[in-house]
């Protein structure tokens, strides 16, 4: 059972609401830890973006996250190029990877053509390979930090692949809102954690190591219940040697599905 347990969540207050309302129903305690901040590249990416969707004229646009969305049309408002961008990204089909990020679109005056059954880069591939786009061009707006395994991917399945970096990631400098989290995790009174993305799971090494050795941070993080929300992320926890369950399904609801099911096994 879940009730009266503490999980944590590595994303900031606003982005976890769906994961607060889910623990508050479950009479969890939730904790929100803000991991990453999003460096933009400036509004050079709106230039960036239009400039390539004009000469390398793709048939599909991709979008991996609803941070890439959010950041790459509020730039364009900025630079008041928001039709032209919106424009633009219509005149291509456009594919999310997930319900949040389709939202997003929506929400931009943009309509989505398709979105794959797995939210994630292999569920992008699978997709793909059902619409025989062998020969099509796809173009990418994501984070610098991203790895390469998508373009890989599509690369493999015959599709030429543009990527276009809107943003890097840093790790969250305001840490004075992990003190919540560091008095409980010390007392051993965190149940659980949530990791959301790769780099979430480097910027936690990165804040809790300033207070922790190696040896005591992992000695208290084995006795969690850990579960990512994806494949990437749970490789990124086995390079810090950290067990940890694969959501399911690659969502907030589908993480939160799968720690509920980790304590009502225990």
């Amino acid at each position: 059972m879940l009730k009266g347990k503490t999980i944590a969540i590595t994303r900031s207050k606003d982005d976890s609401s769906e994961f607060i309302d889910l623990a508050t129903k479950d009479n969890v305690r939730p904790i929100s830890l803000p991991t990453i901040e999003l460096v933009s590249k400036g509004e050079k990416i709106v230039d960036e973006f239009l400039d390539s969707i004009k000469q390398y004229d793709p048939d599909y646009s991709v979008f991996m996250s609803s941070k890439a969305v959010t950041l790459l049309f509020d730039t364009a408002k900025k630079v008041s190029k928001f039709e032209k961008l919106q424009l633009a990204v219509a005149n291509t089909i456009v594919m999310a990877v997930g319900p949040k990020t389709k939202i997003a679109l929506e929400n931009e005056g943009i309509k989505v053509a398709c979105m794959p059954n797995t939210y994630s880069s292999v569920g992008v591939g699978e997709l793909f390979t059902k619409l025989h786009a062998v020969g099509k061009k796809v173009i990418v707006p994501r984070s610098g930090a991203s790895t390469s395994f998508l373009k890989e991917l599509l690369e493999k399945i015959g599709i030429d692949v543009k990527e276009i970096h809107l943003y890097d990631v840093c790790a969250f400098r305001d840490t004075s809102q992990w003190n919540e989290f560091r008095e409980l995790f010390s007392q051993n009174k965190v149940d659980g954690i949530v990791f959301t993305s790769a780099s979430s799971v480097r910027a936690f090494f990165e804040i809790m190591s300033k207070d922790y050795d190696e040896n005591s941070l992992l000695s208290n993080l084995e006795k969690l219940s850990v579960v990512a929300i994806g494949p990437f992320t749970s490789d990124e926890l086995k390079k810090f040697n950290i067990k940890n369950t694969i959501a399911q399904v690659h969502t907030v609801l589908g993480a939160f599905d799968t720690i509920k099911s980790i304590f009502s096994i225990a």
